[in-house]
């Protein structure tokens, strides 16, 4: 638990209001996105660093903006760095409604890859469909087995799992992985992965545990990541899903929406109050 007093919240979108000694002063009323070491998003105002911006482009609406910094720079780094789709590649992505999911679906399409995507319920999996131009949908509610029904799309086994459940879906995915075959557990929504046996791993698998502030180490990184996915958006080729978006003063009431898992895409609290 941190120590208290205590404001929550690693990214948001805004604009430049005020700028220290060191900034500088062209970024006064510049549009920025931000995702950072330092918590705080959760206020009016907050105290970024300067090589924690992103600028956000014309075009660009504010609430996509705020969307973008921690789920579509995670998306794009899982895509392009951790497991590198492109023609050929058959990946699975776990919880492929969520924020985070749906757009590897997107940026994974983008590259040629041939995706899975795996959610539970008809209405997610239709958004898995539609927004995440995914290949082949499985609803883990609609089948007893879901690791089976990956086998008969991809009977040799897939190239890559992105799963950020974590606990749940563990072993179903060393399951549906082909010889050499690359995990990449970015998440623990369902809860921590239990100690790995190295046999688990049998099949010469490739287990990662990625982490963003790894792959945004330099400000080129930074910037290559806001040029693709602000193109993208700019260019209509790649959706946002704003799934609901509360006051800041229900920001208690937005944690208990995503914990009863009745979220889909992102959720943003509005902190212009």
């Amino acid at each position: 638990m941190p120590q208290m007093p205590y404001t929550p919240g690693l990214e948001g979108a805004g604009a430049v209001v005020q700028v220290g000694s060191a900034a500088p002063a062209s970024l006064l009323g510049q549009r920025v996105s931000y995702h950072g070491d330092s918590s705080g998003s959760y206020a009016s105002f907050t105290i970024v660093a300067q090589d924690s911006l992103s600028r956000v482009p014309e075009g660009v609406s504010d609430a996509d903006a705020a969307a973008v910094p921690c789920q579509a720079f995670t998306a794009h780094y899982l895509t392009h760095d951790s497991y590198v789709c492109g023609p050929g590649s058959v990946v699975v992505v776990q919880a492929a409604a969520g924020g985070t999911g749906l757009l590897i679906c997107q940026m994974a399409k983008l590259r040629g890859a041939t995706v899975i995507a795996l959610c539970g319920g008809e209405a997610k999996a239709a958004l898995a469909a539609s927004v995440g131009r995914a290949d082949h949908v499985i609803d883990y509610k609609a089948v007893h087995d879901w690791p089976a029904a990956v086998r008969q799309i991809a009977p040799e086994g897939v190239h890559a799992v992105y799963d950020g459940v974590g606990r749940d879906t563990f072993e179903g995915d060393l399951r549906v992985l082909r010889r050499r075959g690359t995990l990449v557990s970015f998440g623990n929504a369902s809860g921590a992965v239990p100690p790995v046996a190295p046999l688990l791993l049998a099949g010469s698998i490739y287990l990662q545990r990625p982490k963003l502030n790894d792959y945004m180490v330099t400000a080129e990184e930074r910037e290559k990541r806001a040029a693709d996915v602000y193109g993208w958006i700019q260019k209509k080729q790649l959706q946002l899903t704003i799934g609901k978006i509360f006051p800041l003063s229900e920001a208690a009431q937005a944690h208990a929406y995503i914990e009863g898992r009745q979220s889909t895409g992102k959720l943003l609290l509005n902190c212009k109050e």
